[in-house]
């Protein structure tokens, strides 16, 4: 319980430095916040001519269905990048004043979770472009959510405390994200993977995460809730383990940076 204690006390610096971290993200570009639009829209763009006409997939509402994939995806792989270098960024900070440090890796993750929000309006407005009609299926959109949201979180604080000490990690995540990436059914079926290779969108948690956005905007059907549920304790555990592998890390912080 000290935790949420101790973030309850300093709630002023991680609003204040999730508002930064949104801001910041685009500073002094001319666009700013439109990025968190045209960005995912661009990627949409090139695999939804490299996919459909150049490897001949003939998924049905297949920009619906990239975007259900791909915009979740960013959120996850954008929040780890950055969570790796947050401690490295902010090393002039921590070792002058005390706060609790997981409040660096909770703003980052926070404050992508508020771009994932934004861009969500760019699901809505394929999904009805395409003639697809909303359902009271999206009413399991925030149970989605949540479950990705603490996922991520418990990676980043991972991730965050161990590149304090193998710095090499920060330059290793990109790889290992690309890798996974391909390991994720985000531009194809996940029906469509020979059954030998199946496995592996079993084990993978952003299977179900990606599966279940599709299913509430694209296949109008309530997503498989035991399988999100259950998936949710996991992560609920895995972030409290996060949590306590990063609270031992952090002690050393100071000497590292």
């Amino acid at each position: 319980m000290n935790v949420f204690k101790e973030l309850y006390k300093y709630r002023e610096l991680l609003k204040s430095n999730t508002k930064k971290e949104v801001r910041g993200k685009y500073k002094h570009s001319f666009l700013g916040v439109l990025w968190s639009f045209l960005n995912p829209l661009l990627q949409i763009m090139v695999y939804a001519i490299v996919f459909p006409l150049i490897l001949r997939n003939k998924q049905e509402h297949y920009l619906v269905f990239l975007c259900c994939g791909l915009i979740p995806w960013n959120f996850f792989s954008i929040s780890i990048n950055r969570a790796a270098g947050t401690m490295l960024e902010n090393g002039n900070i921590i070792k002058k004043v005390y706060f609790p440090r997981e409040i660096l890796p909770i703003s980052i993750v926070s404050s992508e979770a508020i771009n994932f929000l934004i861009s969500t309006l760019i699901i809505l407005a394929f999904v009805i472009f395409d003639g697809i009609s909303l359902t009271a299926y999206l009413i399991y959109y925030p149970l989605i959510l949540v479950v990705q949201y603490i996922l991520i979180l418990a990676i980043s604080l991972i991730i965050s405390a161990v590149t304090v000490y193998i710095r090499d990690l920060q330059h290793l995540i990109s790889v290992i994200l690309q890798l996974f990436f391909y390991a994720t059914p985000i531009v194809y079926a996940a029906n469509t993977i020979p059954q030998e290779y199946a496995w592996i969108l079993q084990y993978n948690p952003m299977t179900y995460i990606i599966n279940g956005y599709r299913d509430i905007f694209l296949n109008q059907t309530a997503p498989d809730v035991k399988a999100l549920l259950i998936l949710l304790v996991i992560v609920v555990i895995l972030c409290a383990v996060a949590y306590a592998i990063f609270h031992k890390l952090q002690k050393g912080f100071a000497e590292e940076l």
